[in-house]
């Protein structure tokens, strides 16, 4: 990974979310790395045999979110408050920003902050225990997968921004096999357990054509 920090891009390239070794979970990345060595990324996806599918989305969240961040890390140098006024994806999407919380109507934002903003908020939901327990035997809530759901639609945004306004600069440090097949996993787990809507996915949707169809 060549990684291009500034000053800036430290803010919001967040610290890796790791899952405590030994654990349960910890076994289930391992799976999860292993089958994607195969090269299957379909295979790689399904939920192995016996295992808790909320434990399996927790596992792979927390990986894409550690992914994402990677790749974004790269390419902060370009996204700037002056390249990226708004957080977009192409000229016919626009994020706004709200989480409910803190924020609870959308704000117009760049793209750099609002990538913080979202970053800080799935950071917020993988370190909260109750939501995302990393000890065996304490169950998950009643409402994570909606939290899951929420989690992936919003890291798919970051994904829609990097494709539609800084390939050229992924192209440049030589990333794409790395963001591709980054996006193609992504895409084959959410649409395994049907976690985005369609009308959500509409901003690459010629993309996920195009790297889906091979492998049908």
């Amino acid at each position: 990974m060549s990684f291009l920090f500034g000053n800036r891009s430290s803010k919001t390239f967040k610290p890796k979310k790791n899952i405590p070794e030994g654990s349960h979970q910890y076994e289930l990345l391992k799976h999860a790395e292993a089958t994607l060595g195969s090269g299957n990324l379909r295979m790689a996806v399904m939920l192995p045999e016996g295992e808790d599918l909320n434990e399996w989305v927790a596992v792979n969240t927390v990986d894409f979110f550690n992914q994402i961040n990677m790749l974004y890390g790269t390419i902060t140098d370009f996204c700037t408050e002056e390249s990226c006024p708004v957080m977009s994806a192409g000229p016919k999407y626009e994020y706004h920003w709200a989480d409910g919380t803190n924020i609870k109507k959308p704000i117009k934002c760049s793209a750099p902050k609002y990538i913080d903003y979202l970053m800080t908020w799935v950071q917020d939901q993988l370190d909260d225990e109750t939501l995302f327990p990393s000890k065996i035997g304490v169950p998950f809530k009643r409402n994570f997968m909606s939290v899951a759901k929420t989690i992936l639609k919003r890291l798919f945004r970051v994904y829609a921004h990097i494709y539609h306004q800084h390939f050229d600069s992924v192209m440049q440090l030589q990333e794409e096999a790395h963001l591709n097949t980054s996006f193609k996993h992504f895409i084959f787990f959410v649409q395994e357990f049907n976690l985005i809507d369609r009308k959500e996915l509409v901003p690459l949707q010629e993309l996920i054509d195009k790297l889906t169809t091979k492998d049908r």
